[in-house]
């Protein structure tokens, strides 16, 4: 599986010859070393919730690339009237599951705002069976401990910037709860008011959860996780 990091929330997962981009925020992004017009072939487009650092270019790339996108059921119409076709958009709801080009893709719980229906995250697999979280924006919730009951996570990608979802502490602590083996950091560096760098987490992981892998992730060049 090749996971490449644009900055903020924003991953492609490239796998089992799907790709599938998650809350592709390329303008506006100070740490998007390039913009959404550089990605090649795109099969699926994953929006969180309605914010703008989330959606970011989602109806750009579904637009140029015949990407499906799949969102929340209240959230369709806002995608429509942003400009995604009709027929390329996928609403569901938390605890469904749907399958996008041979992907299975849960839509699980998050515990923060959306100005249309709720926020959510993902829990993916992949045909050959690569297991991947995309936990949107989120406080840490104990239900995750859930997740791992139905899931072997490979991967969780997490928020740890503070502020605006956990912190460092709570994001290791979410890793303990998930059995995750790796977890890719996300949203933080891109504003002012986050934590800058993953020094906490890394010390927090080591603590809480030191079997999970730490990803050293420089943002929009592919990595390589197993």
């Amino acid at each position: 599986m090749q996971l490449t990091w644009f900055g903020h929330s924003n991953f492609r997962i490239q796998d089992d010859g799907l790709s599938v981009l998650i809350d592709p925020f390329f303008e506006g992004n100070c740490k998007a070393p390039c913009g959404w017009q550089a990605l090649d072939t795109v099969d699926a487009v994953l929006v969180t919730h309605d914010h703008g650092d989330h959606v970011g270019q989602a109806m750009e790339i579904c637009r140029a690339t015949g990407a499906q996108l799949v969102c929340l059921f209240d959230t369709v119409p806002k995608m429509k009237g942003l400009g995604v076709p009709g027929e390329q958009v996928l609403g569901m709801n938390i605890g469904g599951t749907v399958e996008v080009a041979g992907l299975r893709v849960k839509m699980v719980q998050a515990v923060h705002s959306s100005a249309t229906g709720a926020p959510a995250g993902y829990i993916l697999t992949f045909p050959g069976g690569f297991c991947a979280y995309h936990s949107g924006d989120t406080a840490l919730f104990s239900d995750m401990k859930l997740f791992r009951r139905f899931f072997d996570i490979d991967l969780a990608m997490l928020p740890m910037g503070g502020w605006f979802t956990m912190d460092a502490v709570e994001a290791a602590v979410a890793c303990s709860f998930l059995g995750c083996r790796n977890v890719a950091p996300m949203h933080w560096g891109t504003f002012p008011i986050l934590a800058q760098d993953t020094d906490a987490f890394a010390v927090a992981l080591r603590e809480h959860a030191p079997a999970t892998r730490l990803l050293g992730l420089t943002p929009g060049v592919p990595l390589e996780v197993v």
